[in-house]
């Protein structure tokens, strides 16, 4: 058990709360990760903020004109906003979130898969992955660089096992990697869960690497039953154009009987509404009809019940209403990927003048909000307290070793000072 549950823990022994904690609850906590070190940014990144995953021009979060102009009197009747949503979310917003998901990834055309249903965010996402699916004791292989929360969900709610591998091999995607660590689970059944673009790196494989883990998944299937949980938090922000385009899920929806796929995906980062708390969890696997996929959905409706009973409605509503009718939503996705393209390459160019520095590495990186240092054996959470204290920048360390930089959130401008203010502060700490 986490020490900071522990902590909580004994603060309430003695007290009814205490009594009735489930054995998820007494594990519970509130980690120091990204929301936490976000917060303390916020208080002293006077300079620099670039820890919390929220794209931003001006100071102001970027978003689609389309919904910000919808806050008019009268133009939604007050079902639209006020009236619960249906469990699953509204229909029609599901329909339309299952056509771009198919104009998105053509592979998926002429392929069987559930309807998408409306979760609170990706994050709810997830857990109602690891409630439904994932028991105690249960082995979930995992990138040895991933985002925080998959500790939390994992091994602090269901009790389940996180098994790595390293994420990165010959400068790109570990596939042999992951294949021995699916195979070495001492279970039948393995639940492996893969992110693309990844959080903390920005990394996002090759087409060629993504057939090469396909082929790789199809031959575990042989001796292993596959849970893949698909987590595609920023699908779409792909900048290099060897980069796969398309869902890991359009190639594993069908690829063998004992591999079924659960895609997360959500209109936070997709359609820039992150305070909307707006995710979708779709379901595939080969030989699965109609009937299947209904008792999954009618699952998944139960869980959704007991944990949030139904989503935000306002923020389907005006959602719906961008995606269908919205003057801007195209030219506005297109303005979000073009500002990311742009302080992509920018922060490329200036790693480039500090490629033979012994203090810090950067992973690979080709999409997404974020890119992330090797700290080389040095504490990365010494230097975040370093930058935040010293220089008024503000940045995330991920289990002390990791540097994540999420430059959604720095001005195109300001992105060579900042670059360079993260090597000063190494080389004042370990030089």
């Amino acid at each position: 058990m986490n020490e900071l549950a522990k902590e909580l823990n004994d603060v309430l022994k003695g007290t009814v709360v205490y009594s009735l904690l489930s054995d998820a609850g007494k594990r519970m906590y509130f980690p120091k990760g990204i929301v936490a070190q976000s917060a303390e940014a916020g208080e002293k990144a006077k300079n620099y903020n670039a820890t919390v995953g929220l794209a931003t021009k001006n100071g102001q979060p970027m978003h689609l004109s389309d919904i910000y102009a919808s806050f008019a009197d009268g133009r939604y009747k007050p079902s639209q906003i006020f009236n619960y949503a249906p469990g699953g979310g509204d229909k029609e917003l599901r329909a339309l979130w299952k056509k771009e998901m198919m104009e998105k990834n053509p592979t998926l055309r002429g392929k069987a898969f559930s309807d998408p249903l409306v979760t609170a965010g990706l994050t709810h996402t997830i857990s109602l992955s690891a409630m439904m699916f994932i028991g105690e004791g249960d082995e979930v292989v995992c990138p040895d660089l991933f985002w925080d929360n998959y500790d939390l969900i994992f091994t602090d709610l269901v009790n389940a096992k996180i098994v790595t591998f390293p994420f990165f091999r010959d400068g790109g995607l570990n596939v042999s990697g992951i294949k021995d660590a699916v195979l070495g689970c001492r279970n039948d059944s393995v639940r492996l869960i893969l992110n693309f673009p990844n959080n903390p790196t920005g990394y996002s494989p090759s087409h060629r690497e993504v057939l090469s883990l396909v082929e790789a998944l199809k031959e575990c299937a042989k001796v292993k039953k596959l849970l893949v949980i698909i987590d595609d938090a920023y699908y779409g922000l792909f900048y290099e154009e060897e980069t796969e385009k398309e869902s890991l899920f359009a190639y594993l929806c069908d690829a063998d009987e004992n591999i079924f796929c659960i895609k997360g995906d959500a209109a936070t980062k997709e359609q820039m509404v992150w305070g909307f708390r707006i995710g979708f969890i779709t379901y595939g696997a080969k030989g699965l009809g109609e009937k299947e996929y209904q008792a999954l959905v009618n699952k998944t409706l139960g869980a959704i019940r007991c944990t949030v009973s139904n989503c935000d409605r306002p923020g389907q509503t005006l959602l719906l209403d961008a995606m269908k009718n919205g003057h801007n939503y195209d030219q506005d996705k297109k303005k979000l990927f073009d500002e990311m393209a742009l302080r992509y390459g920018i922060l490329k160019k200036e790693l480039e003048k500090y490629k033979d520095s012994p203090l810090l590495r950067p992973y690979p990186f080709n999409s997404g909000y974020f890119m992330a240092f090797d700290t080389l054996g040095h504490s990365a959470e010494e230097l975040r307290c370093y930058l935040l204290n010293s220089y008024g920048v503000g940045a995330v360390s991920i289990f002390d070793k990791t540097f994540r930089v999420a430059y959604c959130s720095v001005e195109p401008e300001k992105i060579k000072d900042l670059t360079a203010l993260i090597y000063k502060a190494a080389g004042e700490l370990w030089n």
